[in-house]
């Protein structure tokens, strides 16, 4: 029998790192399980089906988007990935591959922490249709009417917005890549047109914020793509310095 506590896969080289996490995550409900390299962290996925991965790029036997790639071939597990690879490139291919969610070292073991619920909030959800009423606070969504609600008012958007807004939805709590954004709301020949993502963007804030200066439901990760928050809670600022590798 599985036990209560969420498992989390540890695939990390690093032992200070490994050990860190692993007295940090034990100490807040968590099982764990550790991996110094990308094959017997496949391995580890296979034989114990962990709730979620945490997952360095930097692997001595493969790059960490490898070991992302042959995990989503059989696991829908969710993969945040921890590297002190901050280049745009290495978190848009991380995403791209199948990640759900990306930090640079050194985070704050909050915002982790913080993150890994999310990412267990949605793999919670059961199979089946897809929800299609998400309400947060003053903001309610309806995919299936394509109506929207700020403080129980209506707020008209464009085919467009909503579109946007929809594709985020889905993917709520998710860093959505401004390639993927792009290719599903105006198709592939738009995928570099990063400038349609700014200026709607920018228009779903001035509609859909209470307060757009301080983004609670959109987040910007800077030169990757966006992510709808609907805990309503804005990502908190880092607070442990965790080593770098």
């Amino acid at each position: 029998m599985k036990s209560t506590e969420p498992l989390v896969l540890v695939i990390e080289d690093e032992p200070q790192l490994r050990r860190f996490l692993r007295t940090s995550l034990k100490a807040h409900g968590f099982a764990v399980i550790e991996a110094e390299t990308g094959a017997l962290g496949l391995r580890e996925a296979a034989q114990h089906v962990p709730d979620v991965v945490l997952l360095d790029l930097g692997l001595p036997d493969m790059d960490g988007t490898e070991v992302v790639q042959r995990l989503r071939t059989w696991s829908r597990v969710p993969v945040l990935v921890l590297s002190a690879r901050g280049e745009e490139r290495n978190k848009v291919e991380a995403l791209d591959a199948g990640a759900d969610d990306y930090l640079t070292k050194p985070f704050g073991f909050a915002e982790l922490m913080a993150r890994m619920r999310a990412a267990l909030r949605r793999a919670a959800r059961p199979e089946g249709p897809e929800e299609s009423v998400l309400t947060q606070g003053p903001l309610k969504i309806d995919l299936a009417l394509r109506r929207v609600e700020l403080d129980g008012q209506e707020v008209r958007l464009t085919p467009i917005e909503f579109r946007l807004l929809a594709v985020l939805a889905r993917h709520a709590g998710r860093v959505v890549t401004h390639r993927q954004l792009l290719t599903e709301v105006w198709g592939p020949q738009s995928a570099e047109e990063t400038q349609y993502l700014r200026v709607y963007m920018t228009h779903l804030r001035r509609k859909l914020e209470p307060d757009p200066a301080r983004g609670r439901f959109f987040h910007n990760e800077a030169g990757v793509g966006y992510r709808l928050e609907l805990t309503g809670t804005p990502p908190t600022e880092p607070d442990i310095q965790e080593p770098n590798s």
